[in-house]
């Protein structure tokens, strides 16, 4: 007998490629992204709003400068002078002091709000606290950054180079309270960008950049006569205070939540062990 040949199938149809739609900002990102605009404009207007004592700023000045030599070397003056001695670093210098400061804190902030959000929350409200208690410190003592004590022996290298910078004009000045460096942001602000990177992952090599980063920071505001040790000191225990206390409070709402979470469960066990001897 002839095999007869199996009948053809029908080729299903290729499926149809869907281009998913353009996915707009979650509402809990324009709510983090508000909260950080609203606090760094406030933080903004209160620096520049608080009184510009120069007198006392002044005073300050010659306070801590009189601390500091009692107790050792001023390895501002001496980084001052070593930076003024290379034109093309102090160029660099001023345009990192001027730039490094927002731009790479705001680049972490959102890292983390990306990629780590476990950790984003906590670090977000350290950064936040201790920003707010730096605000106080502006108010509270007022200082005139070495940059304005020539007398002293320090040179703006800004003013040195007529190069870029963030006072680099009578107009930028104006925009800001020189006189709020004590405690020093760029000192805490740079610890905090470590610390939130070295928790947040495990590349050794990602790790050590972080870690250099508050180093490199810390010597550039020195040597750009735009900061003391003493405020240095300042705004890393400002900022080492606010992430033990963001971390506190995280770990505390974590143990709530899982004690709630828990208390669901058991809840929900004895209602389905209810309803099975029903």
């Amino acid at each position: 007998m002839a095999q007869l040949a199996p009948p053809c199938r029908p080729v299903p149809p290729a499926p149809r490629v869907v281009k998913a739609p353009l996915r707009m900002p979650s509402l809990r990102l324009w709510r983090e992204l508000a909260l950080i605009a609203v606090f760094y404009g406030a933080y903004t207007l209160v620096r520049l709003l608080i009184p510009h004592d120069e007198s006392a700023a002044y005073a300050h000045a010659g306070q801590v400068l009189r601390l500091e030599h009692a107790l050792g070397p001023n390895i501002e003056l001496k980084l001052n002078h070593a930076l003024l001695s290379a034109p093309a670093l102090a160029r660099a210098a001023n345009i990192f002091y001027a730039t490094a400061h927002f731009a790479v804190t705001l680049l972490v902030l959102v890292w983390l709000y990306r990629r780590r959000p476990g950790h984003y929350r906590w670090l977000r409200t350290s950064l936040l606290l201790a920003t707010a208690v730096a605000l106080i410190g502006f108010w509270v003592y007022p200082l005139a950054p070495p940059r304005f004590l020539g007398g002293e022996g320090f040179v703006d290298p800004v003013t040195a180079f007529h190069s870029f910078g963030l006072y680099s004009s009578p107009q930028a000045g104006s925009l800001t309270n020189q006189f709020a460096a004590m405690p020093s942001m760029h000192a805490g602000w740079a610890m905090w960008c470590a610390v939130a990177v070295i928790v947040s992952t495990r590349r050794p090599l990602i790790m050590t950049i972080a870690a250099l980063y508050p180093i490199v920071t810390i010597t550039v505001i020195f040597a750009t006569a735009n900061h003391y040790l003493l405020d240095a000191v300042a705004g890393v225990t400002v900022m080492a205070f606010a992430l033990f206390v963001g971390l506190i409070l995280h770990l505390r709402e974590n143990r709530a939540r899982t004690a709630k979470d828990h208390e669901v469960t058991n809840e929900t066990t004895i209602v389905d062990g209810l309803g099975g001897s029903i």
